[in-house]
This record gives structure tokens, C-alpha cells and sequence, in this order.
């Protein structure tokens, strides 16, 4: 009976343990439909921690979101100005980087996230672009990656909102993610991380489906599978705006 009470108990401790705290998501909206009149729009990412036990002592819960875009190949490029004019001078391909990616923490980042668990999930910016190498001759390659992450920030599509997501009672999240109007369509991966101390102890993921409608679906259709009749269709409307204007401009003129 001993015997088998021990190896029972050693059975026990092999078994992986349950996870203490998990999470229950909601989202304002699982789908953005990109309009001809489309200007952007919020999700709202909202949520509850799940317990089977009390709320554990010490650390407080913290809650950090991401939303990340389609990631594709990207050519950035380096200017020089030689002879008063600026021309290109070097160039790296960063082998994979998100065409939209948001970073919304309960607190400052660099406390509420362990660098080595930013290194596991690659949750910062620069930790989610992923540039292997360049080539033997370019001086400084992190620049290019820099200079990327500087360009898109200014445009809205790579966002640090720190202070973004209210936490109440260790129980209930909340946060509000601006997507601009320049959106890649695509599916985009959503992420939800519950920290302590630093450490990830559970982490949710669901997907934002952003889709073009209407005419922005079926002129972008056209453009990539019937080229021929796409350009064909923009000459038709160039031309019959000049001759519109033209008239325009000889009824004001009598």
C-alpha cells in the first residue's frame, strides 16, 4: 500500500501542472472591412482572468496586448547627399517585418516584461521584425531595422501605448487599439500576455480578420487579376476626366 501510495505520488509530480490563472477574451469587433471611404478604426479588447484558486499574493497582474499585421519582406534603403542632390547608397532587406503592430501594456514595459520573455515571445517591435542578416559590406545593418521601426511609428502603424490597458481588481482588462486607415488586409494575430514580476504566466491568442468591401474588394480584384482591363479601365477614366475638366473650364471662360 505504501509502494503504491508512493508511486502515486511521484505520478502526481510528473504530471504537468494546471495553469493557475487563464484567460476569458471578448473583442468589440473579430472583423474590420476596409471601405472606399474607409479612415481607420478602434478594437476594443476586453477581458477576464479566470482563477480556481484566491489571487496570489505579492507581484500585482499586469496585461500586455499586441496586435500584429501580415509581415512581409521589406527593402529599406539609405540616402546620402552627394553633389546636392540625395541618392541611394545602401540598401537591406529585412527578411520579415509586420505591416501593422501595437504594443499596449498596464504599465511601463521595461517592468512589467522580463527581457528574456520579450526574447521567448518577441513581443517589443523590434523583437517581432525579424532581420537575420545583411550583407558583408553594409556598415551599422541595425540602422535599417531602426530606421523602419522610426518611419512606420510616425505613420501610425507601429504603436507603444503604455499605461493602455486598466486593469481592475487583478480580474478585469481592458484596452482600446486605433488601427490607421493605411491597413494591410490580412489576418491579424492578436496576442494577450498575463505577467507577474515580469514572467508570462498565461497567454491568449485570437485572430482580427481585416478584409477589403465593395468597390475598394472589386477594383483591388481587378488590379490583380485582370491587369490588362484595370489599366485599361484607369486610361478610360483619366481621359474622360481631362475632357471633363476641359469643359468645365470653357463654360467659365464664355
Amino acid at each position: 500500500m505504501r509502494l503504491f501510495s508512493a508511486l502515486t505520488g511521484l505520478l502526481l509530480m510528473a504530471l504537468p501542472a494546471t495553469a493557475e490563472e487563464e484567460i476569458v477574451l471578448g473583442l468589440s469587433q473579430a472583423e474590420v472591412s476596409i471601405t472606399t471611404n474607409f479612415d481607420g478604426s478602434e478594437i476594443l479588447v476586453y477581458g477576464a482572468v479566470k482563477r480556481e484558486t484566491p489571487i496570489p499574493e505579492g507581484a500585482p497582474l499586469e496585461v500586455v496586448v499586441t496586435v500584429s499585421g501580415p509581415s512581409t519582406p521589406v527593402m529599406v534603403r539609405r540616402k546620402e547627399r552627394r553633389f546636392g542632390i540625395w541618392v541611394n547608397t545602401d540598401a537591406v532587406e529585412v527578411d520579415r517585418a509586420p505591416s501593422f503592430y501595437a504594443v499596449v501594456t498596464s504599465g511601463p514595459l521595461s517592468e512589467v516584461l522580463k527581457r528574456t520573455e520579450d526574447l521567448r515571445h518577441r513581443i517589443s517591435i523590434p523583437r517581432a521584425i525579424r532581420s537575420v542578416g545583411a550583407p558583408m559590406d553594409i556598415e551599422n545593418p541595425a540602422e535599417f531595422t531602426e530606421a523602419l521601426i522610426r518611419v512606420r511609428s510616425k505613420s501610425n502603424l507601429y504603436q507603444v501605448i503604455e499605461d493602455g490597458v486598466k486593469v481592475d481588481e487583478q480580474t478585469l482588462f481592458r484596452a482600446a487599439i486605433a488601427l490607421p486607415a493605411a491597413l494591410t488586409e490580412g489576418a491579424y494575430d492578436t496576442r494577450i500576455f498575463l505577467t507577474r514580476s515580469g514572467d508570462v504566466v498565461a497567454q491568449y491568442e485570437t485572430v482580427i480578420d481585416v478584409r477589403k468591401v465593395g468597390l475598394e474588394r472589386w477594383l483591388f480584384n481587378l488590379a490583380h487579376q485582370q491587369a490588362f482591363i484595370y489599366g485599361l479601365l484607369s486610361l478610360f477614366i483619366a481621359i474622360a476626366a481631362g475632357w471633363g475638366a476641359s469643359a468645365v473650364f470653357g463654360l467659365l471662360r464664355r
